[in-house]
């Protein structure tokens, strides 16, 4: 996996046409989880940001293009793309999932559109399934942002629609009949969407040096929230770090 990521990025370096800007960071990543008892989830985070046309990596996310078209004003593409998952539980997290099977983090990847207009307002949409089949489900995630400046700070807010199978809501949030006890009832999820709103924030330092944060909230399913090992109807999440961008 990281020979054919070097291959990757040596490819996109020999076909690339113009100066590329790359930015590079790392800074602690905060992800509550709605469960009944189970900490949140704090794990340190690489921060990339990088695109020449060909390949793009965005925080955690990569891509391949395929398809598209780069102008003044508006450009567009169709990419293959895969990121992380940090979710789910272990048993022991909690002693209301205690006699549950794990749920684990996964690798999720497919397909995506993306679309900017004068590199401010864009739109993204992907169709993602599970790589590693874990929950072996699919998903369908829709993300519109724009950009806006105040003083030094600059803002990327975006309104983020989620439609989730049923097999997905169904692993992370259903209690099978054979985890079932006197005081947690057996649960099937259907499907459903969750709704987020999140905004980077980025502050700079220096010419190369700056503060960055990303900072999001999400209200899960209906679907979600019924099942009896949800607390809370929300996952809140975040990140903090110092990034540092240069051209090659």
């Amino acid at each position: 996996m990281r020979f054919l990521f070097l291959m990757i990025v040596l490819f996109s370096y020999m076909y690339a046409k113009d100066t590329q800007k790359v930015t590079i960071g790392l800074g602690p990543y905060i992800q509550s989880q709605p469960y009944y008892g189970v900490d949140d989830i704090v794990v340190p985070s690489p921060v990339i940001f990088f695109d020449n046309g060909i390949f793009y990596v965005r925080w955690s996310r990569a891509g391949l293009y395929f398809l598209g078209e780069k102008g003044d004003k508006i450009s567009w593409g169709f990419s293959l793309t895969a990121q992380p998952r940090p979710f789910g539980y272990k048993p022991s997290d909690s002693s209301t999932l205690t006699g549950m099977e794990e749920r684990k983090s996964t690798f999720e990847g497919g397909l995506a559109f993306s679309a900017s207009y004068e590199k401010e307002k864009y739109i993204e949409i992907m169709l993602l399934t599970d790589l590693f089949e874990r929950h072996d489900a699919w998903l369908l995630k829709t993300e519109i942002g724009d950009t806006y400046k105040f003083g030094k700070a600059s803002f990327y807010p975006s309104l983020i629609i989620m439609y989730q199978s049923q097999q997905f809501l169904d692993y992370y949030y259903g209690v099978k009949t054979s985890e079932a006890t006197p005081t947690r009832k057996a649960y099937s999820a259907s499907s459903g969407f969750e709704v987020g709103i999140q905004t980077y924030i980025s502050y700079p330092l220096t010419d190369n040096f700056s503060l960055l944060t990303n900072l999001r909230y999400d209200r899960i399913s209906s679907s979600a929230y019924d099942s009896p090992i949800v607390k809370d109807n929300y996952i809140y999440s975040g990140l903090f770090s110092v990034i540092y961008t240069f051209e090659y």
